[in-house]
């Protein structure tokens, strides 16, 4: 079943380490088969408080997000994520 991760930025704190995340976090993607969704585009709020940006990855199945997920590449990006920013992440299944 189709699996969604949804990273939903609250508030940066350190463009420099942003910057680190970014290129990590790209070439962390290596051959996981991931589709992005949604990427940082306009987000508005409908319920809840705002956000600064939100991010939609599309994976086969829970199995294949969380090998991507916890995979070095991706651990060591995240590292700079944590500090760079204040994020919710959230793994789903889809319906389909």
């Amino acid at each position: 079943m189709t699996a969604y991760v949804i990273f939903i930025r609250d508030e940066t704190v350190d463009q420099d380490e942003m910057q680190v995340y970014s290129e990590k976090a790209s070439a962390a993607r290596g051959d996981h088969p991931m589709t992005p969704l949604a990427f940082y585009g306009a987000a508005e709020a409908l319920e809840g408080p705002g956000t600064e940006g939100v991010v939609l990855l599309k994976f086969p199945d829970m199995e294949a997000a969380k090998a991507w997920y916890y995979s070095p590449a991706y651990q060591e990006a995240k590292q700079h994520r944590l500090k760079g920013a204040k994020y919710r992440v959230v793994l789903t299944d889809g319906i389909a």
